[in-house]
């Protein structure tokens, strides 16, 4: 079965997102994609982090939340929503949700981004601070679907590899990261990093990415990935919109799992920590 990731340079207008995610999404289906995932805010990147607050949609409504159901079920789709900005009850701040639909257009599946990116970028004047609009979420993830069982990320979340580590231990085959990476950490470590919670969860990795300059004047880095259980990247999109397809063969990971367990190799053990004199 052959899963999507979509790569797209959102701005501040949702409708025309909207619009241009439709067009990445009927792609990947005529590509035979079975399951397709798009990336971080791909329905709105504003000219300020709180911007997101005007667009953000209770539970369960919602134009872009209506979007999602009507896409997967047009067009026959799994689809996994990037994230939306979804209200959080009496608080002025926003989920970052990555919500799943099955090919019928029933939603199956939600996760909140847990990890929030509150970082000044080294040698550079660049920070950011998501957890002042943005609700951390407390729960992982994953879900049962036809090419797989999914752990389900986002972003910032890469850096925190016991997540996936959790998510394989509960049976994930595929893991899959939507992404607003910066250009700066994005040329140091966006590779590197999806290769390794590939390679040491023995995982499918699709990684959708924001790409290009945003209305905040921000860049992001792009490079849409989707890698194997072996860390081989089996397809890119480097830069500009667009959708990247590659095939998942269940049979020869579960082949090379048997073959080389690491996954089973796991110990429980204590830490011992030492002083100088």
């Amino acid at each position: 079965m052959k899963i999507a990731a979509i790569q797209m340079s959102s701005s501040a207008e949702v409708s025309a997102n909207l619009t241009r995610a439709a067009d990445l999404l009927r792609q990947a289906a005529e590509e035979g994609a079975v399951l397709a995932a798009l990336p971080e805010n791909f329905a709105f990147m504003g000219a300020r982090e709180a911007d997101k607050l005007a667009v953000a949609e209770p539970e369960g409504r919602g134009p872009i939340q209506d979007f999602l159901q009507g896409a997967a079920q047009r067009l026959k789709l799994w689809l996994i929503g990037g994230t939306i900005p979804l209200a959080v009850p009496n608080e002025p701040r926003v989920w970052a949700a990555s919500l799943v639909y099955d090919k019928d257009g029933n939603r199956v599946g939600r996760y909140d981004k847990i990890h929030l990116f509150d970082v000044a970028l080294p040698s550079r004047a660049e920070s950011y601070r998501e957890s002042a609009s943005i609700a951390p979420g407390n729960r992982a993830a994953v879900i049962d679907t036809p090419v797989g069982r999914v752990g389900l990320t986002v972003c910032y979340d890469v850096r925190f590899p016991e997540l996936y580590r959790n998510l394989a231990a509960a049976g994930a085959e595929v893991l899959v990261i939507p992404a607003a990476f910066t250009a700066t950490t994005g040329r140091a470590h966006w590779e590197t990093l999806l290769r390794a919670r590939a390679i040491e969860n023995l995982c499918y990795l699709a990684a959708p990415a924001q790409t290009g300059m945003h209305a905040s004047g921000r860049e992001t880095y792009g490079d849409t990935l989707i890698v194997d259980f072996w860390g081989r990247v089996l397809a890119r999109r480097v830069r500009g919109s667009g959708v990247v397809v590659a095939q998942v063969d269940r049979h020869a990971q579960a082949e090379t799992r048997a073959r080389f367990p690491a996954l089973a190799h796991r110990r429980e053990f204590q830490m011992a920590l030492f002083s100088g004199s």
